[in-house]
């Protein structure tokens, strides 16, 4: 393993906690809509950043790079339809949304149905991310890095002892950023990232 790679990783990932720390530090994390929405003082091109860079991960680079490589291009359907619409979502609908005060698919249930659909809808929303999502992100996260870092034969340990201690990592990591910062936190994060 390159000392290099290494420290350039640890100290671009540390040069994007210091920054995003800076950046929240004095944002109001104590009420529900600051640390969910930001305190709605996110501006156009951090949420668009946040968008593209939490619908871009190792799921996709890893995942779909692979399933284009075995089976032709055609996954990325899925990819390129999301952006048209993303723009729809960006342009027409979040405006009436926000003008409501409608910030996530369950509000919009709740106002549309009642608070039971809402419990439902955060109760499968919940359950397919838990289940679903996260697994698969963190896994393909944990082999990127263990295929650039080569962890596991770093620190001796087997390749699946490596996969296990990078999926831990990367959840504490995301964990990290997500209780301390809210939602500022993470799309500011991103947004660095997406420079970087």
């Amino acid at each position: 393993m390159n000392s290099l790679q290494i420290l350039s990783f640890v100290g671009f990932t540390l040069l994007v906690a210091i920054i995003t720390w800076w950046k929240v530090r004095k944002t109001d994390t104590g009420s529900q809509q600051g640390y969910f929405l930001a305190g709605r003082s996110l501006k156009a091109p951090v949420i668009a950043a946040s968008l593209m860079l939490t619908n871009l991960s190792t799921e996709q680079l890893v995942g779909l790079s692979g399933q284009a490589y075995k089976s032709g291009m055609s996954v990325m359907g899925w990819e390129v339809t999301s952006a048209v619409t993303l723009i729809f979502l960006a342009l027409i609908f979040l405006p009436r949304y926000l003008k409501r005060g409608i910030a996530t698919i369950p509000d919009f249930l709740e106002e549309r149905y009642d608070k039971t659909t809402r419990i439902i809808i955060d109760f499968c929303f919940l359950i397919a991310t838990g289940v679903c999502f996260l697994p698969i992100v963190l896994y393909s996260g944990a082999l990127a890095l263990n295929s650039l870092f080569h962890v596991g034969e770093s620190l001796q340990i087997s390749h699946g002892a490596a996969i296990w201690l990078l999926v831990i990592l990367l959840g504490l990591a995301g964990i990290l950023y997500a209780v301390i910062g809210g939602l500022r936190a993470m799309a500011v994060a991103d947004s660095i990232n997406g420079i970087g």
